[in-house]
């Protein structure tokens, strides 16, 4: 039988998010399921998702990799989905939204360095929002 905690959710379930944003700082390489299962789910509460990447504009794509252990000392790395931006980096304020997501991968390994991320993710956290890293 299903969990009770999921076989009688709320009415308003759908509603929960309504009038929420957040910002999900997207990159080259990201994990793909680290980027496509958080803004699904995001947006199935009814949460504006804006995917933003430096040096990219919306309407761009950023290439994800998708990361298996097969039996080899670590992992291999596949291609996955172009991931959709629709949002510019240069132009996001932090104030506009509740949140942040960083998908993990490949890409917060560069992304890291980038001194207007680094302002934008310090931002986020003297304002107390709410920041997700996978």
């Amino acid at each position: 039988p299903p969990s009770s905690r999921f076989s009688n959710p709320p009415e308003d379930l759908d509603k929960m998010g309504l009038g929420k944003k957040v910002l999900m700082l997207c990159g080259d390489y990201m994990e793909d399921s680290e980027a496509m299962v958080p803004f699904q789910g995001l947006k199935s509460y009814g949460i504006e998702v804006d995917t933003v990447c430096p040096g990219k504009k919306s309407g761009e794509t950023c290439r994800t990799a998708i990361h298996d252990f097969e039996g080899d000392q670590t992992y291999t790395e596949k291609p996955g989905h172009n991931f959709a931006l629709n949002a510019d980096f240069d132009s996001v304020s932090p104030a506009s939204y509740d949140g942040l997501v960083i998908p993990g991968g490949r890409a917060p390994e560069y992304l890291a360095l980038d001194p207007k991320v680094i302002a934008l993710v310090e931002a986020f956290a003297s304002a107390n929002k709410a920041i997700a890293s996978v």
